[in-house]
C-alpha cells in the first residue's frame, strides 16, 4: 500500500512538472503582454483573457467603448496554462469583471471535460481567494470549420461547463456556440480566416453582439 501511494505522488509531481514546462513556452509572451499595459493601476477593469480567439480579438477595446476593458488573451493557451501564469495576468489587476475563454485548445489536444473542469475549478479558487465578489464569465469553446469533427466532444463540454458555472457563486456561462451556427445547424462557412479556426470580423461582431450585455 505504501509503495502504491508513492507511485501515486511521484505521478502526480511529475505531471504537475510536465504542465509547468508546457506552460512555461508562454513565458515571454506574457511577459510581453503585462509589460505593454498600465492597467494594474486602474481599478474596476474588465479583463478578458485565455486562448487566440481573445489575443486576435484586436477591436475588442473599440468593440466596447465607454468600458475600461483589457486583452489579457496569449495564443495556443489551455486551461493549464492560464492557472499557472493566473497571478500575472488576473490576480496583479484589479478587475471586476473577468471573461475566460479557454477549453478549445485543450479538447483539440485531447483533453477531457473532467481535465478541463479541475483545472478550471483551481482557477476560479485560485481568483476567489483575491477578489471573492469579482464576477466571472466562462464562454462557451466556439464552433469552427477546422474542427467540426470535434463537435461532439464541444458539445459535451459546454453542457458541463454550464452546469460548472451555475454550481459556482457570481460565476457564468456565455453561450457562443449557438449565435456561430447557420440555420442547418452547421457552424457559419464565412466568420472565419483562412485557417477555418480564428475568426475574422464578421465573427467577432457576434461574439461582440453576445458579450456586451454581460459589460453593463
Amino acid at each position: 500500500m505504501k509503495i502504491q501511494l508513492l507511485t501515486i505522488l511521484f505521478l502526480i509531481s511529475a505531471i504537475s512538472q510536465l504542465h509547468s514546462q508546457e506552460s512555461r513556452r508562454f513565458q515571454n509572451e506574457v511577459a510581453g503582454i503585462t509589460q505593454a499595459d498600465s492597467a494594474y493601476k486602474t481599478k474596476d477593469i474588465i479583463l478578458f483573457t485565455g486562448s487566440s480567439t481573445i489575443r486576435m480579438w484586436k477591436s475588442l477595446a473599440t468593440d466596447f467603448p465607454g468600458y475600461p476593458v483589457i486583452n489579457h488573451g496569449f495564443g495556443g493557451s489551455q486551461m493549464t496554462d492560464l492557472l499557472f501564469f493566473s497571478r500575472e495576468l488576473i490576480l496583479n489587476y484589479k478587475p471586476r469583471k473577468i471573461f475566460i475563454y479557454e477549453g478549445d485548445n485543450d479538447l483539440a489536444s485531447s483533453k477531457s471535460t473532467d481535465q478541463i473542469l479541475k483545472t478550471a475549478d483551481s482557477l476560479v479558487k485560485s481568483i476567489r481567494k483575491s477578489f471573492p465578489n469579482t464576477a466571472l464569465y466562462f464562454i462557451s469553446a466556439k464552433p469552427s470549420k477546422s474542427r467540426w469533427h470535434l463537435k461532439e466532444k464541444y458539445l459535451e463540454f459546454n453542457a458541463a461547463l454550464k452546469t460548472f458555472a451555475s454550481e459556482r457563486r457570481n460565476t457564468f456561462y456565455i453561450d457562443l456556440w449557438t449565435p456561430m451556427l447557420a440555420g442547418d445547424g452547421v457552424v457559419m462557412q464565412d466568420i472565419f480566416l483562412e485557417d477555418g479556426l480564428h475568426m475574422n470580423p464578421k465573427g467577432y461582431a457576434i461574439w461582440k453582439k453576445v458579450i456586451e450585455p454581460y459589460l453593463k
